[in-house]
């Protein structure tokens, strides 16, 4: 053991004689459980601290990610009423539109950014 363990553990056995070597081989065992139990028990206090710290960093990460997510989604939404406003104002002045083909390109959901559509490119 350490020095500066409890000796409290030494005050009541006795000094070793040769009729007493039950009671020595308790004693030692005893003290060689404790010190492993101490061991296994610093051990467990660091996985858990490691674990916390982890936790911590990923957590951290996944705010991070978060928020970066969160900026993309604005962009992307306030590109798609960009575009949208330009398809709006592009859709009087196209000669390759007709009442049928808007149908196509809207559908029964007007206004739906998640469908799908072909639109043929013109430079603006």
């Amino acid at each position: 053991m350490a020095q500066g363990s409890d000796n409290s553990d030494t005050s009541y056995t006795k000094s070793p004689s040769p009729g007493n070597k039950q009671g020595s081989t308790d004693d030692v065992r005893k003290v060689m459980r404790r010190e492993k139990n101490r061991i296994a028990a610093q051990k467990s206090r660091m996985r858990q601290t490691q674990k916390a710290d982890s936790l911590h960093l990923e957590s951290e990460n996944l705010e991070k990610e978060n928020a970066a997510l969160r900026k993309e989604v604005k962009r992307l939404t306030e590109e798609a009423k960009y575009l949208s406003t330009v398809l709006s104002n592009h859709e009087p002045l196209c000669t390759g539109l007709s009442g049928a083909s808007t149908e196509i390109l809207y559908g029964a959901h007007h206004g739906a950014f998640h469908q799908h559509i072909s639109v043929p490119h013109y430079p603006l």
